[in-house]
């Protein structure tokens, strides 16, 4: 039994939100388990009452308020899925709340926090992290003498994710038992990490019950506040993240979560943005599964550990499904772009008449196309270069309309993915 967090918490918390949280299919999926020569199942947090397993923390965290505590109100601090758990909360508990959220929030979560916690809750939307808006939320709850509900690091909030762990073990029990005779052994669950309260309840519980379970975490590659802690040996705080992976993107994650996450991680896997990207998508066209991009870490995770899968038994949280219908573009030109099907150029033509048809006719493949093209200067836009975007068919493409490029003397230039031009354009 592990003294820093007691894992029978999480059977508590499991019965106190039976009836209040939707216990979430737990489904095979055959194309991935195919690819990987596996039995690999999604856990699928996504169909949640509010769309992510962020409900289980935040109602556990709020059922203990005293009367006078809930009487004053709490106050919360998120990029979105557990300003919803903490807004359903509040209207079933009936307690008022304040939540402070970045300036960047996709505007359906903010919406979706209106609608869940109607009169009980005010939205505050206050700097362009998730950290400078949870600084603003401390602040305010000290000074209001409210209770702050910590959307990761508590005892209470990750007992609360753990019940994923309970239900994992539940579903999978009864399929075994029935299509076996047998209790089905579960080799692996793939969390997605963030501030790490998922991975540090669901995996001390699986230690505890399911101790031959490894737990393998996936974190974005652009905020790894979780590696670097685990690399430092304690908490540290990253002076910038990209804030793309928004339900999984913080800069400092918990002093109780990371003791934990430390105790349970067999493996923490970095994740290129572009590759959550082309999972959403196949998630999406394969499937109809419409995950957040943090729902889709774990099963983008998959492909740098798939060796060590084979013949095994694998279970992927799918952690959320609240996405931005207006991010989809982004989402396909990020895909694009890590595929290697995108790229960016600055072109300067010739001034020659017919320098951009010999391109169009010389230079471009027959199953190239250009979907951008936009001069640099406003006047005397001739002399100036051209920026211009093509995609490709497929990424071997590339090599040869570099080399026809060169062959007709077109002066170019890659923008690569670390220019500040590349940042405007996605």
């Amino acid at each position: 039994m592990d003294k820093t967090f007691n894992p029978k918490l999480v059977e508590e918390a499991r019965e106190h939100l039976r009836s209040v949280v939707r216990e979430t299919p737990l489904q095979f999926h055959s194309g991935l388990s195919h690819h990987f020569g596996a039995k690999i199942y999604l856990k699928r947090e996504d169909l949640q009452i509010v769309r992510s397993y962020k409900l289980r923390g935040a109602y556990n965290r709020m059922r203990l308020l005293t009367p006078s505590e809930k009487k004053r109100g709490i106050v919360c601090a998120s990029a979105g899925n557990h300003a919803q758990g903490v807004a359903f909360s509040c209207k079933a508990l009936k307690t008022k709340g304040i939540i402070f959220m970045p300036r960047n929030t996709p505007r359906q979560k903010i919406d979706r926090v209106h609608n869940l916690g109607g009169s009980f809750v005010t939205v505050e939307l206050f700097g362009d992290t998730f950290d400078e808006a949870f600084g603003e939320a401390k602040s305010v709850s000290q000074k209001k003498h409210r209770v702050f509900v910590h959307p990761f690091d508590d005892p209470f909030v990750i007992a609360g994710q753990g019940t994923v762990g309970v239900e994992i073990l539940e579903q999978l029990s009864a399929e075994g038992g029935s299509a076996s005779g047998g209790k089905e052994q579960i080799d692996f669950v793939v969390v997605p990490i963030g501030g790490g309260g998922l991975c540090a309840g669901l995996g001390s519980y699986m230690k505890w019950r399911s101790p031959a379970t490894k737990i393998v975490g996936a974190e974005p590659a652009g905020a790894p506040s979780m590696s670097q802690a685990l690399k430092a040996g304690k908490v540290v705080t990253l002076p910038k993240i990209d804030t793309f992976v928004d339900g999984a993107s913080v800069r400092t994650v918990g002093d109780l979560t990371f003791k934990l996450c430390k105790k349970v991680l067999e493996k923490l896997i970095l994740v290129p943005e572009g590759k959550v990207c082309e999972t959403m998508i196949s998630l999406y066209q394969r499937d109809g599964i419409v995950a957040e991009p943090a729902g889709a870490l774990a099963i983008a995770s998959l492909e740098q550990i798939g060796k060590s899968l084979k013949g095994k038994t694998v279970v992927c949280i799918v952690s959320g499904g609240n996405n931005d219908i207006s991010r989809y573009p982004e989402v396909i030109e990020r895909s694009l772009v890590y595929q290697g099907l995108k790229h960016y150029f600055m072109i300067s033509f010739s001034q020659r008449p017919g320098a951009l048809k010999r391109y169009l006719n010389e230079a471009l493949g027959p199953t190239d196309d250009i979907t951008l093209f936009e001069y640099t200067k406003k006047n005397n836009r001739e002399n100036g270069p051209a920026l211009v975007g093509i995609e490709l068919a497929n990424k071997k493409d590339f090599k040869p309309l570099l080399k026809r490029m060169d062959k007709i003397g077109m002066s170019y230039e890659l923008i690569e993915k670390d220019s500040p031009i590349f940042s405007f354009l996605i």
